[in-house]
């Protein structure tokens, strides 16, 4: 069976804040694009795996509580302490929450979502 997930979308208010934050706190590069009237920077990826993006739209916005993506980290606390210092704030401590599943954590990002992040085992 294929991957499930096949897309995600992270809101944002404020692109150019919102991929400073994501740019340093994973330390990678967002790739920016426009489709269908929706301004996008799509996170690196391999196809046919998983990929996503942020979003600004009209008919999108941020939120703290609801559906939960989380990232993948080799190192979980260096990624909290990028958190901080981009900005955002930490809601979950890194956490076990379950046998040889990882650590994971869960932050505030620069536009108020709630974003995950796992460091697997």
């Amino acid at each position: 069976m294929k991957n499930l997930i096949n897309w995600f979308e992270i809101p944002v208010i404020d692109m150019a804040r919102a991929i400073a934050f994501y740019e340093q706190v994973m330390q990678i590069s967002l790739r920016r694009e426009t489709m269908d009237g929706a301004d996008l920077a799509v996170f690196p990826y391999v196809e046919p795996g998983p990929g996503g993006a942020l979003i600004k739209q009209d008919d999108v916005a941020p939120v703290a509580q609801g559906v939960v993506i989380y990232l993948h980290t080799a190192d979980l606390l260096a990624s909290i302490e990028r958190v901080v210092l981009a900005g955002g704030k930490c809601v979950l401590e890194p956490m076990v929450p379950g046998d040889d599943i990882g650590t994971i954590a869960l932050f505030i990002d620069s536009e108020g979502n709630r974003i995950g992040l796992h460091q697997p085992a």
